[in-house]
């Protein structure tokens, strides 16, 4: 779809901060086109857009805005009636159905998950959501089966590898041989951390911002990586000891 609406209307991936979601491809599927917007009025655009469930009639109006500056400043190739306007109307069509099943398979997990509690104390973590919830609970099962948080990261594949050459031990990057999908889901939810922050305060994301002042010239992969390990302990011992989180308790736990 991207490389579609390069030659439709490549300025439409600006108007939001992510290029997916239900409301930013329901834009799309409206407008994906620059002329479109451009033969449409102000108020018809605003319009169209807040039947979008998600927009209220003031982010519609912002929207429309928006869309008709983007459109003023596209030049296209391919015309509003060209086969690529079809192709990126049935990529979001695709896109859409995708995302109704994936919440499909969300409540099923919910509704068979065999110990519900685990999945309200992932709640209790700053940055983990209802859908990231229960995507880590699917993922990892049941964290009880593990004898202690390194065998997590093994199971994950973000424990350090080793190289032995003599009397020395080189230590490597991590193995990446465990499961890559939990990998991105841990890795992501640092992230929502970062924008939780100010309202939900959390250790780790604490952990997280002084790894990066140590780390500026070396990027900030490794401080990821080494606030997941601490992610995962930190949840494991929440699991473990049927606990929910509390920021005043880490941080006394930490000291």
């Amino acid at each position: 779809m991207h490389r579609a609406l390069q030659s439709t209307f490549p300025q439409i991936e600006q108007i939001s901060s992510s290029r997916s979601g239900e409301v930013y491809w329901h834009i799309v599927d409206l407008f994906p086109h620059a002329k479109f917007v451009l033969d449409s009025s102000y108020d018809q655009i605003a319009s169209q857009l807040v039947k979008i469930k998600g927009i209220g009639a003031s982010k519609a109006n912002q929207v429309a805005c928006s869309l008709q500056s983007l459109a003023q400043r596209t030049w296209y190739y391919d015309d509003c009636d060209s086969i690529t306007v079809e192709l990126i109307k049935y990529c979001i069509e695709h896109l859409l159905q995708i995302e109704q099943r994936r919440k499909h398979i969300l409540a099923y997990i919910k509704q068979i998950a065999p110990n519900p509690k685990d999945v309200q104390i992932y709640l209790s973590v700053p940055g983990i959501g209802k859908k990231t919830a229960l995507r880590i609970y699917a993922e990892l099962g049941d964290l009880r089966r593990f004898n202690n948080a390194n065998q997590v990261d093994a199971f994950i594949g973000i424990d350090p590898g080793e190289s032995q050459s003599g009397n020395t031990d080189k230590h490597l990057p991590i193995t990446k041989h465990g499961n890559a999908i939990a990998r991105k889901i841990m890795y992501r939810i640092i992230t929502q951390m970062e924008s939780a922050k100010k309202t939900k305060p959390c250790h780790i994301t604490d952990y997280y911002e002084h790894k990066k002042q140590l780390s500026q010239t070396k990027g900030h992969k490794k401080a990821a990586i080494a606030s997941m390990h601490k992610l995962i302990r930190t949840v494991y011992a929440l699991i473990i000891n049927d606990q929910s989180y509390d920021y005043h308790k880490a941080l006394r736990n930490q000291r």
